[in-house]
Parts: structure tokens; sequence; C-alpha cells
């Protein structure tokens, strides 16, 4: 599967909210803050999963509204300098979890919800 098309689908996955609810197995929020970090996602994408930019714009994923599926696509076979997380690296279960610790994460707030923004 090429990038583009990769891309282009979890685009229009991202619009349906609702599947990202009903597709996300029951994950351990806990063991999914202690594997995002041991496996080195903070380090592109924060520890709050805020975003970053190490080589190039890493991506928000707190509250993430890419559905389990998609997530669990590009963890497989990434995108960029990151490195693909095979299922014997990294097992469905610890997709899981980090998802659901995402998931339990604050998303970003409205910049008129930030004081400093509003001087």
């Amino acid at each position: 599967m090429s990038k583009a098309v990769l891309i282009g689908a979890l685009s229009v996955l991202a619009l349906t909210a609702a599947a990202r609810a009903q597709d996300a197995p029951k994950g351990d929020v806990a063991h999914g803050k202690q594997v995002f970090v041991a496996v080195g996602c903070y380090y592109c994408h924060g520890r709050s999963g805020q975003g970053g930019a190490l080589n190039y714009p890493a991506p928000a994923l707190a509250k993430t509204e890419v559905p389990f599926e998609g997530f669990k696509g590009v963890l497989r076979q990434s995108l960029r300098d990151m490195p693909a997380y095979v299922e014997a690296v990294l097992p469905d279960q610890d997709v899981a979890d980090i998802y659901a610790f995402l998931q339990s994460l604050p998303g970003r707030r409205p910049a008129k919800d930030i004081a400093i923004l509003n001087n």
C-alpha cells in the first residue's frame, strides 16, 4: 500500500468518531502509558501525546480521532522515519493499551481557552 493511499484512508477514517469508539478493543491505560514510553513514542509525539518535531512535525495523538484499526495500521507499516512495530515487537494488546492511554489524555484545547493567547 502506498503512503498516499494510507494517508488518504486514514483521513477518511478520522472523519468518523463513532467508528473510533466502536472498533477499539479494551485497553489498559496504565500499561499503555508504560509501553508508549518504553518503545519511545514520546520522543516524537510528546509524553502527553501533544505532538512534536524531531525530524519533521509529528502529529498530536492525545484523543486521536483515528479509529483503532487505522492507528494500528500506521504502527505496523509506519510513515517516514517512524519505525514499523510488527506484532512480534508490539503485540496487538500493547497497541490497544497505547490507544487507550492516548484516548485517556485531554485533547487539544481551543485557543480561546488558553489565557496567554487571549491577552
